[in-house]
């Protein structure tokens, strides 16, 4: 049996009434199994009459309110931080969402994997033993588990698309500065994005259009270039979805072409690694010798101070460079491109996990080396399940567009997904646990 929900833009009002009235007890219910929210609200609020009315939504647990200070990882919380409260949370909270909780994340959101030495390690609903991918680990579990509808998440070099990958769902991340970040921990801010995870692009479409504080490009895509260097170094089974992404595409109509990239993303990523760790060693100084961060997060924090400021400034300085080298050498015409989201399949726990024998330092750094480079150059990229690797883990490939295209970019996941249904299968480790919400999510066998 083969489980199929059906999108929130597709659910009548009586069914949406119901499933935003029963969100916070289902989530605290998988919450048992899958550890993905760190903290519920006390209840839901009556919902409002705004464009986002009775949808029920999760904060990565970064951002700060009156009521909550993020604990971003650790074991408790971060005081002392915040000028402001998060208008992130104010946008949605105004349209109508109704917040269920705060989500767990990797400590700062300095881990891609979704493993935590210090807290509760949020599960895979595909797979309780492979990592959920991260920083934003629980805003992705929340939604492929049917708890939320949408999650913000923070993408600093994959943040949002690597979870996304790895738990088959569809992740928005936006031109840099299109969210703003007010409100929310930094990690690297040259860097840092405000996005979102939704199940489809049809339901993520409303919530950014909420977030979106600069108006974007609204004219169609009409010419991919697909990586094809990029897709051979590639694992087989994750190189096969995309392929098959890229001939959904081809059913918009859509032209395509072909381009090489592997060279120009190795120069650029080597800025991008010397911002990340550069600003992030500076952000989190006052955290180095704190007994809460875990010894490897102390380390890693640590490497960042053997960048010198001149370096950092250098690297900055030349995103406008390698951003006009990109277009002209990579995209030529082309409006977008086209990519894996992660060169390899979806890791078990235990290859992420620095205790154990079977961990692995390369398929860590594996995790980000296709998102890293597009944070370096401020582009808007959105993930997009496209069918699952030879262990039965989802795949996603990432589409990237130029500066200010976030919604072209999400339409065209729209077309995709009105024609695929690989992000409205239902995760096969708690299918079992979902039959009771049939009604309610319009699961179709």
């Amino acid at each position: 049996m083969t489980l199929r929900i059906s999108d929130w833009s597709r659910l009548d009002y009586d069914k949406r009434e119901r499933v935003c009235s029963t969100a916070l007890g289902r989530g605290r219910r998988l919450d048992e199994q899958l550890h993905a929210f760190v903290q519920f609200t006390s209840a839901m609020l009556p919902a409002g009459d705004g464009p986002l009315a009775l949808l029920p939504y999760a904060a990565k647990d970064l951002f700060v309110t009156p009521e909550h200070a993020p604990r971003a990882g650790l074991a408790s919380p971060i005081n002392g931080q915040f000028a402001v409260g998060a208008p992130a949370l104010d946008c949605l909270d105004r349209a109508g969402a109704r917040r269920i909780g705060f989500t767990a994340m990797t400590e700062l959101a300095y881990q891609p994997s979704g493993y935590s030495a210090v807290s509760e390690c949020p599960r895979n609903p595909w797979h309780l033993d492979f990592v959920p991918g991260g920083s934003s680990s629980g805003s992705a579990v929340a939604v492929a588990s049917g708890t939320v509808v949408v999650a913000l998440g923070s993408d600093t070099g994959g943040s949002i698309r690597i979870p996304a990958h790895c738990c088959g769902v569809t992740g928005w991340k936006p031109t840099w500065g299109r969210v703003g970040a007010a409100g929310a921990l930094p990690l690297a801010p040259f860097l840092d994005c405000i996005g979102l995870l939704a199940r489809s692009a049809a339901d993520l479409a409303p919530a950014a259009e909420i977030l979106s504080s600069v108006p974007g490009q609204d004219r169609p895509i009409e010419k991919i270039a697909v990586l094809t260097d990029v897709m051979r170094d590639t694992e087989l089974s994750v190189r096969h979805a995309c392929e098959d992404g890229v001939a959904a595409l081809r059913g918009i109509p859509i032209a395509i072409s072909d381009a090489n990239a592997l060279d120009a993303i190795a120069k650029i990523d080597e800025h991008a690694l010397r911002v990340m760790q550069g600003e992030a060693a500076r952000t989190h100084a006052a955290l180095l010798d704190s007994p809460a961060l875990s010894p490897v997060l102390r380390k890693r924090l640590a490497k960042g101070w053997s960048i010198d400021d001149t370096a950092l400034a250098e690297s900055r300085a030349m995103r406008a460079r390698l951003l006009r080298d990109f277009e002209a050498g990579v995209l030529g015409d082309a409006d977008a491109a086209v990519l894996p989201v992660m060169p390899i399949r979806t890791p078990a726990y235990a290859e992420v996990d620095p205790d154990s024998p079977s961990f692995s330092g390369r398929r860590l750094y594996d995790l980000s080396r296709y998102c890293r480079f597009v944070n370096m150059l401020g582009l808007p990229s959105i993930a997009i399940p496209v069918g699952f690797d030879d262990r039965g883990m989802p795949v996603a490939m990432q589409v990237i567009g130029r500066v200010g295209w976030d919604r072209s970019l999400i339409m065209l996941a729209v077309q995709m997904q009105e024609n695929t249904d690989w992000h409205g299968r239902a995760p096969a480790a708690i299918a079992s646990s979902i039959i009771d919400d049939v009604e309610l999510f319009g699961v179709t066998k």
